[in-house]
């Protein structure tokens, strides 16, 4: 039977609960601004990396690219996925559900498939579906630690793939669709293909003049390139971050809001117990009374 000592510890330590899940629930909140801000300040970058590659491409007059196209059932083929995921728990759905999504995603492509994550707890549901990863990394604490990140990923993934040892790289992550949801999503990140370069053409060069590639042709798209890369795997993490924070948020609401309810229903216990047992000490002073009362 429950006491009011133990009722009284159960609610410390339930308020103790409720402040740390407080604390979390703001900084989740405080994450999701920073990552939402950085992927917004990547869009200027991106444009202007995307209209100096138009440049390159209508001074060269290239207006098609020729994609190798791989034999059906080409066993032999190469596929890099990059999974972005979370090294922490209290996400709800967060990995699970990406991790369904890049399976489903992959059983469609033909071909070898390695696999690079990003966090230990994507990575253990890829293991669990049939996915062993090859390459692990940890997720960023802060935008900072973004890019030393994105650096060592695309070193590793412009390594493999210049040594014909995969065939294509996509990168798979979660991406915010609203203020309190999120959908997994993919993208092909290698190699860049006509659909890639038609994305670019239908971008407007902004002023009447003609652009012109200054320097040498070939170091000046390998720049440009490998800034395309970095930023599609930047955006792709810091939208990956704020996915994962948005989850833990919604997770810290009904954490909170559990609490709330078991709050409430300690202290009913806690006070009926403490009325009873007020009741029981006045009806023995009444006794008492009562007794010392006969006898006089």
């Amino acid at each position: 039977m429950e006491t009011q000592e133990s009722l009284r510890r159960k609610l410390s330590g339930a308020e103790d609960l409720k402040s740390l899940v407080r604390t979390m629930k703001a900084v989740a909140a405080s994450n999701i601004g920073q990552y939402e801000t950085a992927v917004n300040s990547l869009s200027d970058y991106y444009r202007t990396v995307s209209l100096g590659i138009i440049a390159y491409l209508r001074q060269e007059k290239i207006n098609s690219t020729i994609e190798k196209k791989e034999p059906k059932g080409n066993d032999e083929k190469l596929i890099c996925a990059i999974v972005f995921g979370s090294d922490q728990g209290l996400v709800g759905k967060f990995n699970d559900s990406l991790a369904d999504f890049a399976s489903q995603s992959l059983k469609a492509l033909s071909g070898k498939k390695e696999i690079w994550a990003v966090g230990e707890r994507v990575q253990l549901l890829l293991s669990d579906i049939g996915y062993n990863t090859s390459k692990l990394f940890s997720v960023p604490g802060s935008v900072h630690a973004i890019t030393p990140l994105v650096q060592k990923i695309l070193a590793k993934s412009e390594d493999v793939f210049n040594n014909n040892k995969t065939n294509e790289v996509y990168i798979f992550h979660n991406q915010l669709k609203s203020a309190a949801n999120y959908y997994p999503t993919v993208q092909r990140l290698l190699p860049l293909d006509e659909t890639w370069r038609q994305s670019l053409t239908a971008l407007t060069w902004p002023t009447k003049l003609i652009p012109q590639v200054i320097g040498a042709i070939k170091p000046t798209l390998l720049a440009l390139i490998h800034a395309y890369l970095f930023t599609s795997l930047f955006k792709a993490c810091a939208e990956s971050l704020a996915a994962e924070n948005t989850s833990r948020l919604a997770a810290m609401q009904r954490a909170e809001k559990n609490i709330d309810e078991l709050l409430d229903e300690l202290s009913h216990k806690f006070h009926s117990l403490r009325q009873s047992s007020i009741d029981e000490e006045l009806f023995d002073v009444v006794s008492g009374f009562e007794a010392i009362k006969d006898d006089y």
